[in-house]
């Protein structure tokens, strides 16, 4: 499910600070952190063939600025951990991968999401990822790895896929155990595109594999009537930059039997559109239901 983002004070204040006067070059710091950084190896398990592999931690406490000033990026302190994700499987894939930056005691820093996009079968692709303005970070590890088959993955820019529509989720919201994540679609194509009726959800384990048992309500008014447009359909025609939104929408209230927890679901924006996987993380208990909205026109 989706996890809190972290706000970071030091961030917060170059929000602040920014919009506020000049820069004081002589307080803004010399944007090495309070000293050289450092670079140590870590032992991270990792998780589905993820993990960290080492980090690059400030030194010292960053400067204290004085007086009327604008904090640099280049000036607040900052963390760097360097990871490795592997494909252990059989197509290529790509991964979203979130590290954890961790104080000595275990206490969580802050988060970083990264996309490594399109690695094959049996081949390993590395990268870095910096957290700016946190100090007393000491390590990082691998929190959390999704994966969906390239050929399905989401897109929310770049170039158009070739069926000449994107098709993307949203954050999702959370309150009082129901739960809703947003379902979007763009025309990015050259042609009108036509929408009528409900998008067609497919719901995925940990392994890409088709989760029985769970009832897919056409409508979210089975789930809860607060819940974007409910049940009424609106026929559709989106002109090339247009969109269109839907809506997953289940509770995660938990009784008697097993909870079902599922990471994925496939979506075909209509029948015999090509399939995108998303990654809504449901977590449905024993309701055995999750209900899907019907396609309407996106507001500007």
């Amino acid at each position: 499910m989706r996890r809190p983002r972290l706000l970071v004070p030091a961030v917060a204040a170059l929000l602040t600070a920014t919009a506020c006067g000049a820069e004081r070059a002589a307080d803004a710091g010399t944007g090495d952190g309070g000293g050289a950084p450092s670079a140590s190896p870590v032992t991270d398990p990792g998780i589905d063939g993820a993990r960290v592999t080492s980090v690059t931690l400030p030194a010292g406490p960053a400067p204290r600025p004085s007086g009327d000033y604008v904090v640099r990026p280049d000036s607040l302190a900052r963390a760097a951990a360097a990871y490795e994700v592997v494909n252990q499987g059989t197509e290529t894939m790509t991964y979203t991968v979130t590290i954890s930056f961790r104080s000595a005691d275990g206490g969580a820093m802050g988060n970083q999401k990264v996309t490594v996009n399109a690695v094959a079968p049996g081949k390993k692709a590395t990268g870095t990822t910096e957290l700016l303005g946190v100090t007393g970070a000491t390590t990082a590890k691998v929190l959390d790895v999704s994966s969906v088959p390239t050929a399905e993955a989401p897109s929310r820019s770049g170039a158009c896929p070739p069926s000449g529509i994107r098709v993307y989720a949203d954050d999702g919201d959370a309150a009082m155990g129901l739960r809703v994540v947003g379902i979007h679609l763009e025309n990015c194509g050259t042609t009108p595109y036509s929408l009528n009726g409900f998008p067609q959800v497919t719901i995925l384990d940990e392994d890409h594999r088709p989760v029985d048992g769970v009832q897919v309500l056409k409508g979210t008014s089975g789930i809860s009537t607060a819940v974007g447009y409910g049940d009424t359909v609106v026929p559709l025609t989106l002109k090339p930059g247009e969109k269109a939104s839907s809506s997953l929408a289940w509770r995660n209230t938990t009784e008697f039997g097993t909870a079902v927890n599922a990471p994925y679901v496939r979506v075909r924006a209509k029948s015999g559109a090509d399939p995108v996987m998303l990654t809504p993380g449901l977590d449905l208990g024993t309701t055995g239901k999750l209900g899907v909205g019907p396609w309407h026109k996106a507001e500007r």
